[in-house]
């Protein structure tokens, strides 16, 4: 971990409580490793939520002074239905409609934080087409809990996934939503994925 991503997450505090500094402390390290490498292509996250992560990937982009195109995507509606491939006594809580916030609402954490949204786009994403997603990605985050979020996702990312590029995949290994573990399977084959704080990393 470097020291910048260990001073970010020693600063700030988390806004909500569905990702830990265990689990930031990845994704950001992921991300501050593309960065290193100077690849080119813009940061994506799928599933954001009220913003925690957001915020943080925002404070190291402009800590290491890269100005690079951030987005992300949510329906601000909640989780959706779930499908078969989900299906846990574990995760008997995660129901649709859960975890709605507002798009204001995730903008206003930007506001308060004094930093720049990235740009939001509000849908589902099966609802969503590669002309939705820069052409060019180096990084993606991918919260979308369920099996055809993840699904979905993966299609709309892999395409433009430059080699070098990273996917980190929440849930990956939580016993409660199995169908995000499934749905890596299926499009990326179990051999290629590190987990780590239920996370899956991809690294192409």
């Amino acid at each position: 971990m470097s020291a910048v991503v260990q001073d970010l997450l020693a600063k700030y505090p988390l806004a909500s409580d569905q990702v830990s500094k265990d689990q930031l402390r990845v994704i950001l390290s992921e991300l501050d490793a593309v960065l290193a490498r100077d690849l080119d292509g813009a940061v994506v996250e799928f599933g954001c939520y009220i913003g925690t992560t957001s915020l943080f990937i925002r404070r190291l982009l402009d800590a290491r002074q890269d100005d690079r195109e951030f987005h992300v995507y949510d329906s601000f509606a909640g989780l959706p239905p779930k499908t078969a491939p989900d299906a846990s006594r574990a995760g008997e809580q995660f129901q649709a409609g859960e975890l709605a916030v507002s798009k204001k609402q995730f903008l206003q954490q930007f506001q308060k934080a004094g930093l720049r949204p990235p740009v939001v786009h509000k849908g589902w994403f099966k609802g969503l087409t590669p002309a939705d997603v820069p052409t060019s990605l180096a990084f993606a985050f991918l919260d979308g809990d369920f099996y055809e979020s993840i699904r979905d996702s993966l299609h709309l990312v892999l395409p433009h996934l430059q080699p070098g590029g990273t996917i980190v995949i929440d849930d990956y290994a939580r016993e409660a939503l199995p169908g995000a573990a499934r749905a890596a399977h299926e499009l990326l084959g179990e051999h290629r994925i590190v987990t780590a704080y239920n996370l899956g990393v991809v690294r192409l």
